[in-house]
């Protein structure tokens, strides 16, 4: 799968997720703080990873700053995104079940490394629901 990732500070658990990504098999393109000459803000790094989502270069994306908040609002920004912010394994599920989520963003400051691979296991796992009320209420929220 590819996966697009930014991060708007070169920190241990954003490089963890790369490697992590890389070594579950994901071809990884990288943005912000994780990709020498770009723009490490996280509304700029953020947006680009998303729109690779929305263009189809990437098939997901994780985007993340210091609370996540800021990543998750700038991917949202973008027609077709669904950014989830996850702080753990049950709410990466939940948000690739119920709301189909295709961009995870992530918390610099509370995502430990083993945190971060249960959630990631968790929205690997993850499938849409084929629910009815859950299929609509994607479609209401999408662009």
């Amino acid at each position: 799968m590819r996966i697009s990732v930014s991060s708007d500070m070169d920190l241990p658990v954003a490089r963890a997720l790369v490697t992590e990504l890389t070594k579950r098999g994901h071809e990884v393109s990288a943005h912000g703080a994780l990709e020498p000459g770009s723009d490490p803000q996280w509304a700029v790094c953020s947006e680009a990873a998303a729109r690779e989502v929305a263009d189809g270069t990437a098939d997901q994306a994780v985007v993340c700053c210091w609370t996540g908040t800021g990543a998750s609002i700038a991917a949202n920004k973008i027609p077709g995104v669904r950014a989830a912010l996850c702080t753990d394994a049950y709410t990466a599920d939940g948000a690739r079940q119920w709301n189909d989520a295709n961009v995870l963003a992530l918390s610099l400051r509370l995502t430990s490394e083993p945190l971060l691979e249960e959630i990631l296991d968790a929205w690997f796992a993850g499938t849409p629901s084929a629910d009815e009320t859950d299929r609509m209420n994607v479609e209401r929220v999408s662009n």
